[in-house]
């Protein structure tokens, strides 16, 4: 789909995604490192248990499908190879302080006087402009200013972090929307646009699930962790169960007259109904924000010692035959081994050749009608200046002896 366009990739963790984004839609995507290399090839965990540049899973998840070349931005040499390079580019995508490559003579602007076309997303934790737009800020932080840390974890302890660094994805995501968009205008203006995209903005676009429950409920939704909170009353939504956890949730009145008795007659098959077998008929007129705490939690425990005598796999299937609304919490084995997934040819197992080994990557995000628009996995993630050789010598014309020069001097 991108195949005839190319993208320099200036990012750290920050924005290493989008450039993963753009090489998975066919565009060819040059990574460009300090001559030691990126600082993300050394997130932990590593493969294998060993530490060491490029053997981060950060790194090897979210480079695949790049190549790579050193250059040292803060040298002469290296600022005038950039702009050559920049002339061949469609897109550039940078993650460093607002303000750093101006500094250096390579703002956008500065960029676009030689290559008009050119479209550049700057990933930033607050963004270009603003009061905040000078402050350092990681995943955590923009995840917290952004409003999705207080969403998370249970409601009477403090909130916690999603494990996932959610506010780099997020803003990776919006930043290689942004650049395609910058395409899109690019073949009707014949100009570039300069992308720019705020972590913690990006964390408030996902707070959309939050504005329902007022729309429903006239109801300000706050931390639940496994409870779901309704006019005052809590009830649990994520049980556990042989061997893992499932999601199901109670539903008063008319709405959850059918799922309910059809969850009671199940668990009364298997002697396990208690006394909802009686409470479960005047379910049609009963409104769950008027039942007391100590009744709701003697449900649970009924519906909650049922679950525990089966697994999430038994539990799902006999729950589709019943048509009652319940739903597996798959782990990472499971979601390796889901049918779906692999019906669909969703994962993509890629040889590492200078480890000896072969990783598993997610594929496709979608699947298109055209077999050459659908997104995939091209590469592995490349060794640090792997391909100094094919674009400096092989494109810019450079010979063996200018760059061992360069090398000298620190600038690739």
């Amino acid at each position: 789909m991108l195949e005839p366009y190319r993208t320099l990739d200036l990012t750290d963790e920050k924005g290493i995604f989008c450039g993963k984004i753009l090489a998975d839609l066919g565009a060819e995507v040059i990574q460009l490192e300090r001559p030691d290399g990126n600082p993300a090839r050394s997130i932990p965990p590593f493969l294998k248990d060993t530490a060491g540049p490029g053997k981060g899973i950060f790194w090897l998840a979210f480079s695949a499908g790049k190549k790579s070349i050193t250059l040292n931005l803060e040298t002469g040499a290296g600022r005038d190879i950039f702009k050559r390079l920049a002339g061949t580019a469609d897109f550039v995508i940078e993650s460093f302080r607002p303000g750093y490559l101006e500094s250096l003579g390579l703002g956008y602007k500065a960029l676009t006087k030689t290559n008009p076309r050119l479209t550049m997303a700057s990933i930033t934790p607050f963004g270009q402009t603003g009061p905040y737009k000078d402050y350092k800020g990681g995943d955590l932080v923009a995840s917290a200013m952004g409003g999705m840390v207080y969403c998370t974890g249970e409601p009477d302890r403090a909130p916690v972090r999603i494990s996932i660094d959610q506010a780099y994805c997020q803003a990776s995501l919006h930043a290689a929307v942004g650049l395609l968009l910058g395409l899109h205008n690019r073949t009707v203006t014949g100009q570039g646009q300069h992308v720019d995209v705020s972590m913690q903005a990006s964390m408030v676009r996902t707070l959309h699930t939050q504005l329902p429950h007022w729309e429903y409920s006239r109801h300000i939704t706050q931390r639940s962790g496994v409870w779901r909170s309704r006019g005052g009353v809590s009830t649990r939504e994520i049980w556990p169960c042989k061997g893992g956890f499932v999601d199901w949730m109670f539903l008063g009145g008319a709405a959850g007259t059918q799922q309910m008795q059809n969850m009671v007659k199940w668990m009364g098959n298997e002697g396990m109904a208690g006394s909802l077998s009686t409470e479960v008929q005047n379910w049609a007129t009963l409104d769950l924000t008027r039942v007391s705490p100590e009744k709701v939690r003697s449900w649970e425990k009924i519906i909650g010692d049922f679950f525990l005598m089966h697994t999430k796999e038994e539990l799902y299937e006999e729950a589709l035959k019943r048509r009652i609304p319940l739903t597996p919490l798959n782990d990472i084995a499971d979601v390796a081994k889901d049918e779906q997934l692999a019906t669909r040819d969703f994962w993509v197992d890629i040889d590492q050749a200078e480890s000896g080994t072969s990783l598993r990557y997610p594929g496709s995000f979608f699947l298109s009608s055209e077999e050459k628009c659908t997104p995939k996995v091209r590469r592995r993630a490349p060794l640090i200046g792997e391909h100094n050789a094919e674009i400096y010598t092989g494109e810019l014309g450079l010979s063996q002896e200018e760059l061992n020069s360069l090398r000298r001097q620190g600038v690739i």
